[in-house]
């Protein structure tokens, strides 16, 4: 069955009844808390004290602006890119049409299977989220049921999914709100804790600024994976129901949501709790009871604080595994529909659902999950690092793609004020991006060549990403051959119907 590609939403919008499509369904709003809810997870809720902890309050600030303004680049390149043209596969498609058609094809492969692993990943964090209230129930119960309710929001309906996502992202924001305001308060005495801190712990031992260049780059890590998701909401533009206004939108909020959200909430923890404490250390989620917002919580005499900061923690591990089940299933669809994939998985049901590429993304993630439960932990722990280095090759190719799409675009003679989305600063932005991406890249497990001995297990478990992803390149390239977009034949066929538009406006 051949099926459209999602790349022209007004030409799709008018299909035949009889010919299924994705439906474009997903409203501003849905936009606006996918991209902001992509960034809100137990990174900052749990992980957030171990940065504190290495390098101060001073510079996990500091980092987490760093790596903030990074995203922040990122995804204002993702967005001149979606919403110029919004399709599912996202990525893999930009790269396909503005790199190489084999690196799209790897980044896409990659993608998809990084995405399933993640959704493992959480099933397995769930188990350790509900053995806090039920310890004596056998933990693949619950991955169970919340696997059967994954596949139930993204069964039906994109809009099933967006409005999941919206209801999570909803509670975690207010999670943190509530954070903040509890932390302010407790900063000006008017919630009494029988110490008033002032600026005593961005004093004391070697605070503000801890340990050494080394340290930060270790401590990058830790934030960057914090943010990793936010670029999820490239593949809902290819559901959203006004993707050239409600794509830039979201993006235009971004920068301030992650300021308020993540570098305020820092501010606070560096405030309210030393950096010497060792409790900032615990970074699993088994370890909610004493996470920096637990201890703040608890500080304000909040004697339930563990058991709401857990109810937040479930809600968060269940929108990273709803949101990673949704973009391996888009993922999935459109390379099929590309001919990268078999074709079965670009069919679609009456709504709008690409249900054979959800089956097989849901198998993937089962073997996985299982993979963590019957096999050696190593290997577990190689499905982790693989997904985790493939989001950082998907952010490079962000970079990469945007600064080639705009090149291309104006040596075709179009018009960048025409773009619905213009990303500013360009090109230093997807540069700037692009190398500290490649830093944090690179350097995941710099501490293994420190050692007297190096440790190339560590390495290899560390790394295997990026041999795979330039395999899958490599291969494609050896059977399709001239695969490479010289800037001379790259196409820009959504700029003229974006031109003809923008000329009726003016009539």
């Amino acid at each position: 069955m051949s099926q459209p590609t999602s790349a022209d939403a007004p030409a799709q919008a008018h299909d035949s009844a009889q010919t299924p499509h994705l439906h474009r369904v997903l409203k501003a709003r849905h936009l606006s808390m996918i991209a902001i809810g992509g960034a809100i997870g137990t990174g900052l809720f749990v992980a957030s004290g171990s940065a504190i902890a290495q390098v101060g309050p001073g510079g996990a600030v500091l980092t987490y602006l760093t790596i903030g303004i990074m995203v922040y680049y990122l995804m204002t390149s993702l967005g001149e890119l979606a919403a110029f043209m919004p399709v599912a596969g996202s990525f893999s498609t930009y790269a396909s049409r503005y790199v190489d058609k084999g690196f799209g094809f790897a980044l896409g492969w990659n993608f998809w299977f990084s995405w399933a692993v993640v959704v493992a990943v959480d099933l397995v964090a769930s188990q350790l989220v509900m053995a806090y209230w039920f310890p004596d129930v056998p933990g693949i119960l619950w991955s169970g049921i919340f696997m059967l309710v994954m596949l139930g929001l993204n069964a039906f309906s994109a809009k099933g999914f967006g409005e999941a996502e919206y209801w999570f992202a909803l509670i975690k924001v207010l999670a943190v709100l509530g954070f903040l305001v509890t932390g302010v308060l407790i900063l000006a005495g008017i919630i009494h804790t029988g110490h008033m801190p002032g600026f005593e712990n961005w004093t004391v031992g070697e605070a503000p600024f801890v340990g050494n260049f080394a340290t930060f780059v270790g401590v990058a890590m830790i934030v960057a994976y914090s943010f990793q998701g936010t670029e999820l909401v490239g593949v809902a533009a290819g559901e959203s129901e006004n993707p050239r206004e409600n794509v830039p939108r979201a993006i235009r909020q971004v920068f301030w949501r992650i300021l308020l959200f993540y570098v305020l909430a820092i501010i606070v923890i560096g405030f309210l709790i030393p950096y010497t404490d060792p409790q900032l250390l615990r970074t699993d989620v088994a370890d909610i009871a004493v996470s920096p917002f637990t201890l703040v919580f608890q500080h304000a005499g909040l004697l339930g604080a563990a058991t709401v900061m857990n109810a937040v923690i479930l809600t968060s591990v269940l929108s990273a595994g709803n949101s990673g089940l949704y973009a391996a299933t888009r993922m999935l669809y459109n390379m099929a529909t590309e001919g990268n994939a078999p074709r079965v998985f670009a069919r679609l049901t009456g709504n709008g659902v690409p249900l054979y590429a959800l089956i097989g993304s849901t198998v993937i993630a089962s073997l996985c999950l299982f993979s963590s439960l019957y096999s050696p932990q190593a290997v577990y722990i190689w499905l982790l690092n693989l997904a985790g280095m493939t989001e950082f090759l998907v952010w490079l190719s962000i970079a990469v793609c945007h600064y080639r799409f705009r090149r291309g675009y104006v040596m075709h003679g179009y018009d960048v004020n025409l773009l619905p989305y213009k990303a500013g600063m360009f090109p230093f932005g997807p540069i700037l991006a692009f190398v500290l991406c490649l830093i944090v890249t690179l350097g995941q497990n710099y501490q293994a060549f420190l050692q007297d001995k190096v440790d190339w297990g560590g390495v290899v478990s560390t790394y295997l990403a990026i041999p795979l992803f330039l395999g899958c390149w490599l291969g494609y390239w050896l059977v399709k051959r001239r695969t490479w977009v010289r800037y001379a034949d790259m196409r820009f066929d959504e700029a003229d119907a974006i031109r003809s538009e923008a000329a009726q406006g003016m009539r």
